[in-house]
C-alpha cells in the first residue's frame, strides 16, 4: 500500500477526525490531569515511577511476521497508568521493516498509519513501507504497532456479539426501520436516530465495557513512550498520518523532551469542539466532492458519470434523495443486499470515502455512480468494502521479565483468541468519543443541525447525527485546548489544500500552536501528502527526518 491506511469519514459512525479527527481526531489531554508533567521528578518521567518499571524494561524479541521481510514482536503496556500494578494489561503486536543501510542506521521511526482503528502492523505487512522515502528507509528501521483495543491487540475492541453469542441471543428479525435522512427534520427521524445512537452505545458497553475507558489516545502515547524504550530509543522519531498527528501530539505534549523528530501529516486541531470538528470536516468533505465534480474529466476522463461539473453535482445529489425514499437496489452478493439495498447515508459515506486518493479512487467512484444512477448501487457498495485483519496466531508476549499477559482479559472484554471481524469500526468509534467531550442533552446535536447545514450540507447533518453515539459514552474527562508541549523540538505539520478528512486550515492552526512549528503545504486534493504527494514532498519530509533540516517558513509543494 503505498499511501496511508484510508479510514471510514466520521459522517458514518463518530467524527474520525483522522481523528477523523480523530479525525481523527482525537486530540491531545488536557494541559493538566494524569500523565501531565507536575512538580516531582518522578512525575514528570514516567520510566522512573517503580510501578512502571517492569513496562518499560521490556526488550523486543523480534521473530518472522507471517509476511516475508519483516519482523513482528510483542509490548505489553498496563491496562490502567493509573493503577499498573492491579494485574490487567494490554499485550500490542509490533513490526518493523529494517533498514536499508543497517552500516548508516540512524535508529526507529515509528509511525501510525490514521484511524483510530486502524491496524499498525497488518498496514506494514502490506506495505506501508514503501509510502517512505528512500532516505528514510535506508535509515531508519520503520517501526508500528497496533494500539490499545485495535486489531490484533489483545483483548480488541468489539461491539458485536460473538458467533456463539449471537446464536443464544437471536430472536425475532426486527422490524423494518425506514430509511434513515441524512437530515433528520421531524420528531419521529430525531427520536428514531437518537434511539439507533443509544443502541449501538449500548452495544459497544456490553461487549467490551471493561475497556471502554482505557482505549483514549492519552494512554495510546504513554503506550507509545513504553515502545520507544523497548526500541532502546533515547528520543522518539515518529510519523503519524491523519489520526497518528493527535497520537503524535499527544505524545509531544506528555513527552515533549523525548521527541527527536515528528512529522504530523493531515492534521487535526485539538483546540475545536466536538461540533467544531464535525463542521470542518465536514465542511472539507464538501468542497472534495466538488473538487470531483470540477476535475473529474483531468482525472477520470471518459469515466465521468456526466458531461459537466454542474450535472455531476445533480447526478450526485439525486442519488442522496432517490435514497433518502428508497435504498438504491444492489446484487444479491453485495454485503448491502441484506439490508434492502444502500440508503442515503450508505451512498454518501461511499462518496466521501472516495474523496481521500482521488489518483486511484475517482475512476472507480465515476463508473459506479454511473451504474448507480442507471440503477444498479452494487459497485458503489463495493467501493468501501476492505477484509477485515487476520487474527494473530500468538498473543502470548515474549521476554516481558515481570510483566505477563494473566489476567489481562476480563468477563467483558472479547476472547484474546481472535480479532473481531468489526473491530476497526468500534475502535474508531470507541477513541473517537472517549477523546472529545460530547454533551447529554439531545438538544445541543438537534441546535447543531442548522449550523451544519448552512457549513456543508447533508455532509454536515449527517455527520451532526452520526455524533449522537458518543452522547452516552463514557466521559474521557478531556477538553479542547491548545498545544502544550513546552521544550519539543521543531514539529513539521504537513497540510494538503484539498483535504477532505482533515481540512487545510486544521494544519496551519496546529502548526502554529507547536513552540518553532514548521508548516510544509502540498497543494493538491486527496488525504495526506506524503507518501502520494510526490518528490518534493518526500524530500523535505525525508530532510527532516534524516538530517533534522528545517523547513523553511512558507514551504509549499
Amino acid at each position: 500500500m503505498n499511501h496511508p491506511v484510508r479510514r471510514r469519514p466520521a459522517l458514518v459512525t463518530a467524527l474520525a477526525l483522522a481523528c477523523s479527527v480523530a479525525l481523527t481526531s482525537c486530540t491531545a489531554g488536557p494541559a493538566t490531569g494524569p500523565g501531565r508533567a507536575a512538580a516531582s521528578p518522578a512525575s514528570a518521567d514516567p520510566a522512573s515511577r517503580p510501578d512502571l518499571k517492569a513496562f518499560y524494561g521490556q526488550r523486543l524479541r523480534w521473530t518472522d511476521c507471517d509476511t516475508e521481510g519483516y519482523a513482528c514482536a510483542r509490548l505489553t503496556v498496563p491496562r490502567d497508568y493509573d493503577d499498573p500494578g492491579n494485574g490487567k494489561t494490554f499485550v500490542l503486536p509490533v513490526a518493523r521493516a529494517e533498514a536499508g543501510k543497517p552500516d548508516r542506521r540512524i535508529g526507529s521511526l515509528v509511525y501510525n498509519p490514521g484511524g483510530p482503528g486502524a491496524a499498525g502492523v497488518q498496514s506494514l505487512e502490506e506495505g506501508m513501507d514503501e509510502a517512505f522515502g528512500r532516505a528514510a528507509r535506508d535509515r531508519f528501521d520503520i517501526v508500528t504497532f497496533d494500539p490499545r483495543g485495535v486489531g490484533a491487540s489483545v483483548p480488541a475492541l468489539t461491539c458485536t456479539a460473538s458467533d456463539d453469542e449471537a446464536e443464544e441471543e437471536t430472536t425475532e428479525p426486527p422490524a423494518a426501520e425506514g430509511v434513515a435522512p441524512l437530515h433528520p427534520r421531524t420528531e419521529e427521524e430525531r427520536t428514531a436516530a437518537a434511539e439507533g445512537a443509544r443502541a449501538a452505545t449500548e452495544d459497544c458497553e456490553r461487549h467490551s465495557g471493561g475497556l471502554l475507558r482505557h482505549v483514549g489516545t492519552q494512554d495510546a502515547a504513554r503506550d507509545l513512550d513504553v515502545l520507544r524504550a523497548a526500541l532502546d530509543e533515547r528520543e522518539l522519531t515518529y510519523l503519524g498520518w491523519s489520526y497518528g498527528t493527535s497520537l503524535g501530539t499527544a505524545y509531544a505534549e506528555l513527552f515533549p523532551r523525548r521527541v527527536r523528530a515528528m512529522v504530523l501529516d493531515g492534521a487535526t486541531d485539538p483546540s475545536l469542539d466536538w461540533s467544531q470538528r464535525v463542521l470542518s470536516q465536514s465542511a472539507g468533505f464538501r468542497r472534495s466532492v466538488d473538487d470531483y465534480a470540477d476535475h473529474c474529466a483531468e482525472v477520470a476522463g471518459d469515466s465521468c458519470p456526466a458531461d459537466s461539473p454542474d450535472a455531476i453535482r445533480a447526478l450526485i445529489e439525486g442519488l442522496y434523495t432517490r435514497a433518502e425514499r428508497e435504498p438504491l437496489p444492489v446484487s444479491e452478493d453485495s454485503s448491502y443486499a441484506e439490508y434492502g439495498g444502500m440508503d442515503a447515508t450508505a451512498v454518501l459515506d461511499a462518496v466521501s470515502m472516495a474523496m481521500y486518493t482521488p489518483e486511484d479512487q475517482w475512476e472507480p467512484l465515476s463508473r459506479a455512480l454511473a451504474a448507480a444512477d442507471a440503477g444498479d448501487a452494487t459497485g458503489l457498495g463495493a467501493l468501501d468494502e476492505e477484509e477485515p485483519a487476520p487474527a494473530d496466531k500468538d498473543p502470548a508476549p515474549e521476554d516481558t521479565d515481570d510483566v505477563t499477559e494473566e489476567d489481562s482479559g476480563d468477563e467483558d472484554s472479547p476472547a484474546a483468541e481472535e480479532t473481531p471481524v468489526d473491530n476497526e469500526g468500534a475502535a474508531l468509534t470507541a477513541v473517537n468519543c472517549l477523546d472529545v467531550p460530547h454533551p447529554r442533552d439531545l438538544a445541543a446535536y438537534w441546535d447543531a443541525l442548522p449550523r451544519a447545514e448552512k457549513a456543508a450540507g447533508v455532509y454536515g447533518t449527517a455527520g451532526v447525527t452520526a455524533e449522537l453515539t458518543c452522547r452516552g459514552w463514557p466521559s474521557g474527562g478531556r477538553t479542547p485546548h491548545r498545544v502544550d508541549a513546552d521544550g519539543v523540538p521543531p514539529v513539521l505539520v504537513v497540510g494538503t489544500t484539498g483535504d477532505p478528512s482533515t481540512p487545510y486550515e486544521e494544519a496551519v492552526s496546529l502548526a502554529d500552536q507547536f513552540p518553532g512549528g514548521m508548516l510544509l503545504t502540498y497543494e493538491g486534493m486527496g488525504h495526506t501528502a506524503y507518501g502520494r504527494g510526490g518528490a518534493c514532498v518526500t524530500e523535505k519530509v525525508d530532510a527532516y527526518l534524516v538530517g533534522l533540516k528545517p523547513v523553511r517558513p512558507g514551504a509549499t509543494c
